[in-house]
């Protein structure tokens, strides 16, 4: 929800001096985050051996379903004796496991072509150009710069209805949280950006958020604004006129 990076190395230095144990959640940045996808433990340049457990989804950057768990031999042969997912659920189907390695191929570059390492990087500019844009406009967003999941802050819960009715007036779905997923004063609108969106497509969005965030004054920020074109301009005579 929050769109925010783990401080990975500091909670390292601390599992290391107190002998604890560290489970990290990767459901978001695995195959999204870091020079070529491999998460958080890449883009924090630290190694994995460092991370006891490591969690992560097929439903997001693999396309396909399920997950897993990965960590040493001894945790990952005990978990497939004692875990409940592991005992009583149905194995993957041979589509969706044909899927996942498909994917994870296209990643690593291992499909003979520079597709996935391209997605990665488009995904890359993606996030950072959106993330600025919408800044410049004045809205307060939360996590970090490398974090495809934009959480665009609306705070009022009475606003959050009308920003989705609004943005779907222009043909723009957008995903709306509030309470209880979110504190009640920091309701908000999540954007999760894809290697798939153009710039084109963007700039679309980021014009009628222009409009909308003026509409309905969710421009909260105090930071100085930018040069983005008002939505009240237009381009052709009659209008500048």
């Amino acid at each position: 929800m929050e769109g925010s990076v783990v401080r990975l190395p500091e909670i390292i230095a601390l599992k290391k001096k107190y002998k604890a144990y560290l489970y990290l959640d990767e459901a978001h940045s695995i195959g999204a985050v870091g020079p070529s996808g491999r998460g958080v433990t890449e883009l924090f340049n630290v190694s994995p051996a460092d991370v006891d457990v490591m969690m992560g989804t097929f439903t997001k950057s693999f396309g396909a379903a399920g997950g897993y768990i990965a960590g040493k031999k001894d945790l990952v042969d005990y978990l497939r004796s004692h875990s409940h997912s592991a005992v009583y659920a149905s194995a993957m189907s041979p589509a969706i496991t044909e899927q996942v390695t498909r994917a994870m191929k296209c990643i690593m570059g291992q499909d003979g072509s520079m597709e996935g390492i391209r997605r990665i990087r488009q995904l890359a500019e993606n996030t950072r150009y959106f993330r600025a844009k919408l800044k410049d406009m004045g809205f307060i967003i939360y996590g970090d710069d490398d974090s495809p999941v934009v959480p665009v802050l609306l705070y009022m819960p009475g606003k959050v209805v009308a920003f989705a009715r609004e943005m779907l007036e222009r043909r723009i779905g957008v995903v709306v949280v509030g309470f209880p997923a979110t504190p009640i004063t920091e309701a908000r609108a999540r954007f999760c950006l894809s290697a798939s969106h153009t710039r084109e497509i963007l700039d679309q969005v980021l014009h009628h958020m222009n409009e909308v965030g003026d509409l309905l004054c969710l421009k909260f920020s105090r930071r100085k604004r930018s040069s983005w074109p008002e939505p009240c301009k237009g381009t052709n005579s009659e209008v500048d006129s």
